[in-house]
């Protein structure tokens, strides 16, 4: 207790200092994204690995707060597909790549002797699909990370519930490293998570979400699994519509996200990321109580139908303001002369 309550504690403050530190060097390398028409340095999101790998490293070495059979080998799978994220950071690695270097990181890290290779095959889409989802969440500032600390927390709860120690204080760490750097990515951020962090994010919780449902029914699990990743899950496929129905590539980026969407509906930067924190906190707290037994699987189709809804609503939001034709500039430009 006193250990994790210390750990958490160590964990915020490494993380706040060390990515502010590596703004600068950020900045200087070029290793930014464009937000808000201005370069934004995204080396926070290893900030935020190498804290959480640091702070479990020293609990497990010192045996006060030891990982637990497979945990270790998970954190490594998860420190791999950070890197593999600062690679396409820096230069721009194609989707397929990272696509398939998730894949075999969550291939190696799923329990097949307690789910079966049919639920061991879904847990390895599911863990690729939260990755890539938590990337493309990272569409505006503070929302991946705030998404990403509720997300920590329910996950523990489920993990403590299944006294997986080592997992729950893991994703305390975690959550307490993501709320040091959200220190520095509110908006206007100055630091961003990058495809390191969202990457490391979305695999490190979908991991965790699989090991405390491993040996459970398969469709339960699932419930489970949507619940925590639910606002991700929401956001990528409105993306996913939005393009394929508009004929868009779907790698191309635009403005046609969550967030974007509810600025449309006049919602400042901060009050769409309270919204979705919100929204991805009764997600998460429904996903916890159905694993803990607490409420029945029939909460999960509540959630199911609020993410349908949600999206469907949402996608006729226009992503863009509408474009004024040539005929209207110039009537107006000659009413500004004949005024």
């Amino acid at each position: 207790m006193l250990y994790g309550i210390a750990a958490a504690s160590a964990a915020l403050m490494l993380a706040a200092v060390l990515a502010a530190l590596l703004r600068v060097p950020a900045l200087r390398a070029g290793i930014t994204d464009r937000r808000w028409q201005r370069p934004l340095p995204v080396l926070g999101g290893p900030a935020v690995v190498a804290v959480t790998c640091l702070v479990a490293w020293v609990g497990q070495w010192t045996n006060v707060a030891p990982l637990g059979e497979g945990v270790g080998g998970l954190l490594v799978a998860a420190a791999g597909v950070a890197v593999l994220g600062l690679v396409a950071d820096v230069w721009r690695l194609r989707a397929r790549v990272l696509v398939a270097g998730t894949a075999v990181a969550a291939a190696c890290v799923v329990p097949y002797d307690e789910t079966g290779v049919g639920g061991g095959l879904l847990a390895v889409g599911w863990i690729v699909f939260s990755s890539l989802a938590f990337k493309g969440l990272d569409h505006t500032d503070g929302l991946a990370g705030t998404v990403g600390v509720v997300t920590a927390f329910g996950a523990g709860a489920c993990a403590a519930a299944e006294v997986m120690d080592g997992l729950a204080v893991l994703l305390s760490v975690f959550a307490a490293a993501l709320t040091g750097f959200l220190m520095h990515n509110w908006h206007p951020a100055r630091v961003g998570l990058g495809a390191s962090g969202a990457l490391f994010t979305g695999f490190l919780l979908s991991s965790a979400a699989v090991f405390t449902r491993a040996g459970y029914g398969l469709g339960q699990s699932a419930g489970v699994w949507f619940c925590l990743g639910a606002v991700a899950a929401a956001d990528f496929l409105l993306v996913l519509l939005t393009r394929t129905l508009s004929r868009r590539p779907l790698l191309r980026r635009g403005p046609d996200h969550l967030a974007h969407r509810l600025r449309r509906l006049g919602l400042t930067p901060p009050g769409s990321v309270v919204l979705l924190g919100a929204a991805s906190f009764s997600a998460v707290l429904v996903g916890a109580l159905v694993h803990t037994g607490w409420t029945g699987d029939g909460a999960v189709l509540w959630v199911v139908g609020v993410v349908v809804f949600t999206v469907l609503v949402l996608l006729r939001i226009p992503v863009q303001p509408p474009k004024r034709t040539v005929s209207t500039q110039v009537s107006g430009s000659l009413r500004v002369r004949n005024g």
